[in-house]
C-alpha cells in the first residue's frame, strides 16, 4: 500500500495544500463520482531554490477557456441529476487543475485510484483490480494529449474509463497502449487531413510548420507530415518551441522562429500545431516583425478569443482554422448567467475567477484577459481581501468557444449513458454495485442522440464529429470568428451554407504560396537538385504526350496509337485517316485513265468485230483470241478500281488477285503467237519440228494461267493480304493494304516477269518483218514498256509511303497496260481504218513477195508471223543475186535458213517466190 501524499505550502491561504480535499479544485458528493483533468492554469510555478524540492507549487495563466470548460461539465452532471436519465441515482465530481503538467495531473490520478472510502486516500496494490471499488468509476479529460496520455497509462491500471474533450493526438487511439481511453472528438488525423485539403485545394504546396515541442505537437507534426507527402505538399521547415513557457529557451526559439518566418519569402502559409499561451507569444512578436501570412490553426487555438482580440492582430493577415464541430449550448449560456449565485465553497476555480474579475475588472477587454492570464495564485493571495467583488455578465459568454463546451458536455452525457446501462438490474445508490472496468465495456456500446443524430464511439474510442472551418474575419472593426464551413471527417470534403462562405473559401486561393510556379497544363514538373519535390522547373510534354492539369508530375501518354498530341499540348487529337479517296484529284486522274482504257477496249473489240474477215483480223489469231486478250486488259483496268477509297479485306484481296491473273492469261496468249510467228519462219526442221511439238495453244494457256492461279491461291488462303494501320506519319493514320507476304507478292509479278521475257525473246526473232504486218516487232516493243514500268516501280515502291502508296502500283500497272494494248492492237486498227487498200489478201501477198525480193545484197531476215491472235506472217529467205537483173531474170541461188547452199544449183525467181507461198499458206 502506498499513500497520496500532500505537500504544505503555506497556512491559512486559498490555494495551500494541507490535506487532500485542499487539491481538489471543484467538487460535489453524488452515488457515484466521476473525476475531471482541465488545464485551468497554462503553468505551474517552478522555484528557484536549489536543491529543488517535492512540493505541488501553486500555477499561473488562468485559462479562461479551460475554467469554461469545468463548468461545462459541473452543467451537464446538474442536468443529468436534474432529469430522469439516471432515475434518482446523483452523480458527484471532483476536478482537478492539471496546469498543463503531466506531474501535477499524475497526483490527481492517483487520488482517482485510492480506494473508494479510504481515509488515508490509499491506492492498494494488488495483482488482480476486477473487484477494486476505486474513487472515481470515471475521468472526464485531460485537456492536452500529452497529459492525457501519461493519465491515461496509469488509470489503465484498474480500467477506468477516461473521456476527453480536447485530446486529439492520434496515437490516443491505439487501444492496446491506452485501452481505457475514449475521446469525444475526431483524432488529429482527421485533422491534419482536414488542413491538407484546404492546403490542396487553395493551390498551396509550400508552406511552415510551428508545433510544441511536446507529445502533442510532435505527433500532429508527424501525422501532418505523412498527410502532405501523400499529397505533394511540401514543408519549407519545421519550428518546434519548448512545451513550457518557464523554458528558458522559449523567447530565443520564438525569435528564432519569427527569424525564418521572415526569411523565408516564398512561404506564405503557416501551420501552427501550438497551445493557446504559446500563439499569443508568438503573435506578439509577430506584430512586432510586421509579419504578413496566412495562419492555419489547430483545433487548441482556433477559436481563442483571447486570441484574436489581440491588439493589432488583423496585421498578422488571415487565420484559418479547425474547430470541433459545436451544437446546442443555449442551456449553458443560461446556466453562465446565473453563475453569480452559485455557491463557491466547493469551487476554487470559481471563487479565482471572482477574484480576478476584482483585480482586472477596469481594463480594456483584451488587457483584462491578459490580466486574468498573466495573475498567478500567490498574486491573488497578496490581493486577496483589498478589492470588492465586481462580475462582469458579458465576459464568460464571450469567451466561449463553442467546439470544446459541447465535447465536454458529450463526454459527460457518454459516461451518464454507460451508467444507465449499468444500473437497469442493479442499485446504483450503492457505490459497490459496478466496478469502472465494467462501466468501460458498457461506453463502448453506447449511443447519444446530439442534435437529432446517433453518434457512438468507434473501434478506437473515438467519436467520428465533424470539424467547423473558421474564418478570422473583420466586422465592424472587430475580428470575427466565424464559421465558413464544415468539413465531414468521413467524406473528406468541405459543405458550405451559401455562397458567400464559399467565396471567403475561393477567396483564399488568391495567396501564393508555392516553391516554385505552377505548371500549366500542357507542361510537366521537372525536379530541381532540391531535395523538396514541390520545388521544380516546368517543361513542355514531347510529342504524343499531354498534360490536362496544372503541377502534374508526368505527362500522359496518347492512349493508343490513333492519338497524337503536339509539344506543349493539354489534349490528345484523333489522328486523321488518309487514304486515296475518290475525290482526290489524283485518284480521279487515274480512274479516268483507267475509263479511258475500257473506252479503248471496247473501241478495239468493236473494230476487230466489224472487220472480222480481212486479213489483218485473221492474221492477229482471229477474234477468239482477240477477245480473251482484250477482255484480260480490261480486267487489267478493272482492277486499279480496286486499289481507291477506303482499304477492305476485299479489295485488299482482290485488287491483286485479279490483276495476276488478268496479267498472265493476257501475255500467255501474246506468248503463243510469239510462238507461232517463230513457228511460221523457221525453216530448221529440228526447230521446226520442236516448235510443232510446243505448240499447243490452250494447253499452254491453260496452263501458265493456271499456274498463276494456283500461286493466288495459296497466297489468299495462307498468307492473305489484309488492311494495316501505318503510323509513319506522326499526326495521321494510313490506311493501306498490308499484301500478307512479300515473298508471295514478288512471285505473282515474278512469274508474270518470266512469260514476258519469254514472250520478249521469241518476239525479238521475227522483228525483220514486213513493216505494215509486223506485230512481232510491236510485241518486242510492249514487253520494253512492261519491263522498263516493273523496274522503275520496285524501288519506288519501296521507297514510297503515305497515302498515294496505291496510286504508285496503279500507274505500273496503267503504264505496262497501255503499253501492251496499244503495241498489240494500234497498228492493226490504224490499217483497219486508214490504210484500207492494203487489208486485202492480194496487198497482202504482194507485201511478202516485195519484202523478200528486196532483200538482195546482204544477209537479209524477214519475218511474217501469223499467230493464233494476230495470225502475222513470217518468211525468210537468203538471196544470191549479182545484179538486179539477176533477180528479175531469175537467176539466184536460193537458200533455206539452216540448210548448205546448194552450189551450183540456181532457183529461177519464180520457183523461190512459189516456196514463200507455199510456206504463207501451210500457216
Amino acid at each position: 500500500i502506498f499513500l497520496f501524499p500532500c505537500f504544505v505550502i503555506g497556512t491559512d491561504i486559498a490555494f495551500s495544500c494541507q490535506n487532500a480535499d485542499d487539491f481538489v479544485g471543484a467538487s460535489s458528493p453524488g452515488d457515484i463520482v466521476i473525476g475531471g483533468l482541465f488545464a485551468v492554469h497554462s503553468e505551474m510555478l517552478h522555484p528557484e531554490e536549489d536543491p529543488i524540492k517535492p512540493v505541488i507549487q501553486n500555477c499561473a495563466g488562468f485559462e479562461m477557456q479551460v475554467f469554461l470548460q469545468t463548468l461545462a461539465m459541473i452543467h451537464a452532471i446538474e442536468t443529468i441529476n436534474n432529469s430522469t436519465l439516471l432515475s434518482g441515482v446523483t452523480l458527484g465530481y471532483e476536478i482537478y487543475d492539471t496546469c498543463a503538467e503531466v506531474t501535477k495531473a499524475m497526483v490527481s490520478a492517483l487520488r482517482f485510484l485510492s480506494k473508494f472510502n479510504s481515509s488515508e486516500d490509499a491506492v492498494e496494490f494488488k495483482c488482480n483490480y476486477s473487484d477494486y471499488i476505486p474513487r472515481v468509476k470515471a475521468v472526464t479529460g485531460a485537456s492536452y494529449s500529452e497529459v492525457s496520455m501519461a493519465v491515461s497509462r496509469l488509470l489503465a491500471l484498474q480500467l477506468i474509463p477516461q473521456v476527453s474533450p480536447a485530446s486529439s493526438a492520434e496515437i490516443l487511439s491505439d487501444k492496446i497502449r491506452f485501452p481505457s481511453f475514449f475521446r469525444t472528438i475526431p483524432s488529429d488525423f482527421h485533422q491534419t487531413r482536414a488542413m491538407t485539403r484546404l492546403i490542396c485545394e487553395s493551390g498551396w504546396n509550400w508552406i511552415g510548420v510551428i508545433a510544441t515541442d511536446d507529445d502533442n505537437g510532435r505527433f500532429a507534426l508527424e501525422s501532418f507530415g505523412l498527410q502532405a507527402m501523400a499529397n505533394n505538399v511540401c514543408i519549407a521547415f519545421k519550428e518546434m518551441l519548448p512545451a513550457y513557457l518557464s523554458d528558458s529557451t522559449f523567447h530565443t526559439k520564438v525569435d528564432h522562429a519569427i527569424e525564418k518566418i521572415v526569411k523565408e519569402t516564398r512561404v506564405n502559409v503557416i501551420v501552427v500545431f501550438m497551445r493557446q499561451f504559446h500563439v499569443l507569444k508568438l503573435f506578439k512578436k509577430a506584430i512586432e516583425r510586421n509579419v504578413n501570412k496566412t495562419w492555419i490553426a489547430s483545433d487548441n487555438w482556433s477559436a481563442a478569443v483571447k486570441i484574436s482580440t489581440m491588439p493589432n492582430i488583423r496585421q498578422l493577415g488571415t487565420v484559418v482554422g479547425f474547430g470541433f464541430k459545436s451544437g446546442d449550448i443555449s442551456s449553458f449560456q443560461e446556466f453562465l448567467r446565473n453563475l453569480r449565485e452559485k455557491p463557491t465553497e466547493n469551487n476554487k476555480f470559481l471563487r479565482e475567477y471572482i477574484m480576478l474579475l476584482s483585480v482586472c475588472a477596469y481594463l480594456e477587454y483584451h488587457d483584462f484577459q491578459m490580466c486574468i492570464a498573466n495573475q498567478s495564485q500567490d498574486d491573488l493571495l497578496e490581493n486577496d481581501g483589498s478589492k470588492h467583488q465586481i462580475w462582469r455578465d458579458d465576459f464568460l459568454n464571450a469567451n466561449i468557444e463553442p467546439g470544446f463546451i459541447h465535447s465536454t458536455i458529450l463526454a459527460v452525457y457518454a459516461i451518464a449513458h454507460a451508467i444507465k446501462r449499468q444500473c437497469k438490474d442493479r442499485d446504483c445508490k450503492d457505490p459497490s454495485a459496478f466496478t469502472p472496468w465494467e462501466l468501460l465495456e458498457e461506453l463502448k456500446k453506447i449511443t447519444i442522440i446530439d442534435d437529432d443524430k446517433e453518434i457512438k464511439f468507434d473501434s478506437n474510442g473515438d467519436m467520428s464529429t465533424s470539424y467547423d472551418v473558421l474564418l478570422w474575419k473583420e466586422i465592424d472593426g472587430h475580428m470575427e470568428i466565424t464559421t465558413m464551413a464544415e468539413y465531414d471527417a468521413e467524406k473528406g470534403g468541405f459543405i458550405f451554407e451559401d455562397e458567400e462562405k464559399k467565396r471567403d473559401f475561393l477567396a483564399l486561393k488568391k495567396v501564393q504560396s508555392t516553391c516554385s510556379q505552377h505548371c500549366r497544363p500542357g507542361q510537366v514538373k521537372k525536379v530541381t537538385e532540391s531535395p523538396h519535390t514541390c520545388c521544380y522547373e516546368c517543361i513542355y510534354c514531347p510529342e504524343n504526350h499531354y498534360s490536362n492539369q496544372t503541377d502534374m508530375d508526368y505527362c500522359y501518354r496518347c492512349n493508343n496509337k490513333t492519338y497524337w498530341a503536339p509539344i506543349n499540348s493539354t489534349t490528345c487529337y484523333r489522328k486523321t485517316i488518309y487514304f486515296l479517296a475518290w475525290t482526290d484529284w489524283f485518284a480521279i486522274f487515274l480512274l479516268l485513265l483507267s475509263a479511258f482504257g475500257v473506252v479503248l477496249v471496247l473501241s478495239i473489240c468493236v473494230i476487230f468485230t466489224k472487220n472480222l474477215d480481212t486479213p489483218v483480223v485473221k492474221a492477229s489469231g482471229g477474234l477468239t483470241v482477240c477477245y480473251i486478250i482484250l477482255f484480260s486488259h480490261f480486267l487489267i483496268f478493272l482492277s486499279t478500281v480496286f486499289f481507291i477509297d477506303v482499304p477492305t479485306e476485299f479489295k485488299c484481296k482482290t485488287r491483286q488477285a485479279i490483276f495476276g491473273i488478268s496479267f498472265t492469261l493476257c501475255v500467255s496468249c501474246i506468248l503463243i503467237k510469239s510462238l507461232k510467228i517463230l513457228l511460221a519462219f523457221s525453216f530448221d526442221p529440228k526447230l521446226q519440228n520442236f516448235l510443232k511439238c510446243m505448240y499447243k495453244p490452250v494447253p499452254i494457256v491453260v496452263t501458265c494461267t493456271g499456274i498463276q492461279v494456283i500461286v493466288c491461291t495459296f497466297w489468299l488462303t495462307f498468307r492473305t493480304p489484309f488492311v494495316n494501320q501505318n503510323f509513319s506519319i506522326p499526326r495521321a493514320i494510313i490506311l493501306e493494304c498490308n499484301e500478307g507476304s512479300i515473298v508471295a507478292f514478288g512471285i505473282m509479278l515474278g512469274y508474270i516477269a518470266a512469260l514476258a521475257f519469254i514472250c520478249f525473246i521469241f518476239a525479238f526473232k521475227g522483228r525483220k518483218l514486213p513493216e505494215n504486218y509486223n506485230e512481232a516487232k510491236f510485241i518486242t516493243f510492249g514487253m520494253l514498256i512492261y519491263f522498263i514500268a516493273w523496274i522503275v516501280f520496285i524501288p519506288v515502291y519501296a521507297t514510297t509511303f503515305g497515302k498515294y502508296l496505291p496510286a504508285v502500283e496503279i500507274i505500273v500497272v496503267l503504264i505496262s497496260n497501255y503499253g501492251i494494248l496499244c503495241c498489240t492492237f494500234l497498228p492493226k486498227c490504224y490499217i483497219i481504218i486508214y490504210k484500207q487498200e492494203i487489208n486485202t489478201k492480194s496487198a497482202f501477198l504482194k507485201m511478202v513477195y516485195t519484202y523478200s525480193s528486196k532483200s538482195a545484197g546482204s544477209v537479209a531476215v524477214s519475218q511474217v508471223s501469223l499467230d493464233s491472235k494476230s495470225s502475222s506472217l513470217r518468211a525468210t529467205a537468203t538471196d544470191s543475186c549479182k545484179t538486179e537483173n539477176d533477180s528479175v531474170n531469175g537467176n539466184c541461188h536460193f537458200q533455206v535458213p539452216g540448210q548448205p547452199l546448194i552450189k551450183g544449183k540456181v532457183l529461177p525467181k519464180n520457183a523461190a517466190r512459189s516456196m514463200v507461198r507455199k510456206r504463207v499458206s501451210s500457216i
